[in-house]
Order: structure tokens, then sequence, then C-alpha cells
């Protein structure tokens, strides 16, 4: 194991900054990270969020199922079940869902659904979930509502629940793709169960939104948004900055660029990659690299934009984390593929060695060749001893995907060594 870790660190060469063509990654052994279902019940999972919807103190999980057309809620057993198919219900049964993410859209104390479809649906809906937690298992009290705002504006791929307005109840940011796509938020209602009026607010075009999250970008204290597009004249990664309380349907909302400019940017995820206390953003980026899009200062107006170039035995980029995988208190880098036809590689870890601005990066093992489309990664501790694992869906192996899936950190030691 050490020689071959050895030589992958030597096929790496250039740092941080360089824009060095993809490693290759030939002398790989066999994946040391078992994989455990915890669901693979239709076709086509899309995506994970999670939320600790029963108050648990465990992360549950939410899927959309693109092709089988099911939006699945996933209740955490805990570790000593973990690795078994996990709890289930079927929140509603929607065609096209791209995404489907918990809200408590109501304000009753009981975790909603909200997913977006694209496609022929092109539709946001609204899965209500019953209102007394010992109805929550029972799927016929569930009920499923399309937002009439929503329909046929766009093919949607992302929502966030976030409160804009400070008024009534949790309103909905989202972003889709095609023709007429943009990034905007629905305006909740004083009563939010009166579907007809949540109201559409655009806020930029788009060609193929992929990411969308809330981070106080300024300091000012309200919450703005970070996005990366992935397709048009426009695409990279960018943030609107909120005008403020009172002012967020009055004034436009004025953007700034991170990175990725021009570029196909994919997911993206927030890491203070360096340590400094300032909030960096880390981006996948098609065909195969990463992008530490590193904050130079408070403003969220200053950036500079270090390229870590992906493995070249993988598919092509998809998604991106950062945890500590192998105990040795630093960061690493876990990401995900799409395009992994065998023998190629759908998810892999790269630590760093040296500094995190100018040192190299070894590629591990994490997947193998298991599956070829995979979609956003979590990463935390689901058996409980201690050490981060790695949560993904995947939706194209075997014609109808692997599913719901997780994969067990082996107890990789400094550097990945078992």
């Amino acid at each position: 194991m050490k020689s071959i870790i050895a030589l992958l660190a030597g096929v790496i060469g250039g740092g941080l900054g360089s824009s060095a063509a993809p490693l290759e990654t030939k002398a790989i052994p066999t994946p040391a990270w078992k994989r455990h279902v915890i669901d693979d019940a239709s076709r086509g999972a899309d995506g994970i969020r999670l939320a600790d919807i029963n108050s648990d103190g465990l992360p549950d999980i939410v899927t959309g199922w693109e092709e089988g057309g099911a939006v699945r809620v996933y209740l955490n057993p805990g570790p000593a079940k973990a690795g078994e198919h996990w709890p289930a219900i079927t929140a509603g049964r929607v065609s096209d869902v791209e995404d489907a993410v918990f809200a408590d859209l109501d304000n009753d104390g009981s975790m909603d659904v909200v997913s977006s479809c694209e496609g022929k649906t092109r539709a946001v809906y609204f899965h209500w979930a019953p209102a007394r937690p010992a109805d929550y298992h029972d799927e016929k009290a569930w009920q499923t509502r399309c937002l009439p705002a929503s329909t046929n504006l766009m093919m949607w791929m992302f929502a966030l629940p976030i409160q804009v307005d400070n008024q009534h109840g949790v309103d909905l940011v989202a972003g889709g793709k095609g023709p007429g796509a943009a990034i905007g938020w629905f305006e909740a209602p004083p009563d939010s169960r009166q579907m007809s009026d949540w109201q559409w607010h655009p806020l930029r075009p788009c060609g193929w939104v992929m990411s969308l999250a809330a981070s106080d970008m300024d300091g000012d204290g309200d919450p703005d948004l970070v996005f990366s597009d992935r397709k048009g004249a426009r695409s990279g990664v960018y943030w609107l900055q909120n005008p403020g309380v009172g002012e967020v349907k009055n004034k436009s909302w004025t953007e700034h660029p991170l990175g990725a400019l021009g570029r196909e940017a994919m997911f993206l995820h927030p890491a203070d990659l360096d340590r400094d206390g300032l909030e960096d953003w880390l981006v996948a980026v098609k065909p195969r690299e990463i992008l530490w899009l590193r904050r130079l200062d408070r403003t969220g107006k200053s950036w500079t934009t270090h390229a870590i170039p992906q493995p070249g035995h993988t598919g092509t980029a998809k998604a991106i984390n950062a945890a500590d995988l192998d105990g040795d208190g630093r960061l690493d880098l876990v990401f995900s593929c799409e395009g992994a036809e065998p023998p190629l590689h759908g998810l892999m870890w790269l630590s760093c060695n040296g500094s995190f601005t100018n040192g190299s990066w070894t590629p591990h093992v994490l997947s193998g060749a298991d599956g070829i489309k995979h979609d956003l990664i979590a990463v935390l501790d689901l058996n409980g001893d201690g050490k981060p694992d790695v949560i993904t869906t995947e939706e194209r192996a075997n014609q109808r995907g692997l599913g719901v899936i997780w994969y067990e950190n082996p107890g990789l030691g400094v550097r990945g060594n078992p």
C-alpha cells in the first residue's frame, strides 16, 4: 500500500495553483470502503439533502427518484442499524423530480418536503407532512400539491428554503435550467397552505443552476445567495448580495463573482480549507478539476482561485466535500463523478501534501469502479465508530442505479494507511 501511495503522490506533480492535466491513477488498489444500501427500491436516485426531522440528534435524508417518480424520506435508524436499509416513507409521487429538500413550510413543527421537477413536468411541488408525529410514517396522511406560480416557468433543478423577507413562514429560493431559466425566490404568504398566494420574484437569469446556498457573505447579518451556474454566457460561481430587510422586493440583488467564470461549474461546498477563519468555497468543474475559491477578506469581494487537478482514472467532476477522513487533523477532499463507466472511479478522496496553497495532492480509492453517475456528497459518522463516512446517490448502474448509499470509512490512519 505504501509503495502505491508513493507512486500516486509522485504522479501528481504540480501544486494548487497548477492547471495541470488530470492525474493518471491506473495503479489504484482494490477499495477498502464498504458500500451499504440505504434504499434501492426505485430508479434513478438523484441527490441527498439532510436534516434532523424528528429531533433525535440523527440526520435524516430525503431523495428524489427521477426515473422512478418518487420522493422518499429516510429516517436514520442509529449507528447499530445504519448498515441496513433505513425506514422509508414515500412523501409523494411526481415525475421528473430533480431535487428534494426538507422544510417546515407551515410552521406546524412537522417537516414537509419540497421537490423540483424538470423535463416535461416543469413545476415545484410541496409534500405536506401530517402534523401529528404519530402519523408521519403513514404515507396516506401526506398530501402533494403543485405550486401554481412555478408551473411551466422553467425546468426546476434546485430549491433552498430560507427566510428571505422576515415575514410569515419560510420562503423558497429556487433555480432551473433551459430557456427562460432564472434564480429567484417564492414569497411565502400569510397562510402558506394557500398555494395560489405564493409569489415568484426572479433575481437573475441562469443557464443551468447546480447549487444554491445561503451565507452571510458580507457580514451584514442577512443571508446572501451563493450559486453555481454550469451553462451559458454567465456560467461560474457568484453570490447575490441581499439588499437588506424591507428592500428584498424593491431593490436588485447585486451580483459578485467568486470564480470559475465561463467554466462548467457543478456542485459547491463551503469549507475553510486553510483554517484562516474565512469561509472559502470549493466547486467541482467539468471536465476534471476542483477549484478552491479562497476568500481573501471579509467583504466577500476579494477571491483567488487555486486549481486542484482531478485524477484521470475517474469520471467527470460532479460534487465536492471536505472533511478529515484520515484523522490527521487536516481537511481532505472527497469528490463524486458522473460518466464513470467501469473501470473509471466514481468516488475518490484527496489528501494534501504540504501547504494547501502550494502543496500537492495524493488521490486515494473510495468506491473504485462502483457506479456510474453519482451526485451530492454528505460526510458524517453513520456507524458511531468516530470516523467520517460518505453518503451519496448513484442513478445509472445496472439500469436502475445503486440507489441511496453510503461508504464505510475503514479506519484510514494518517495518509490513508489502514
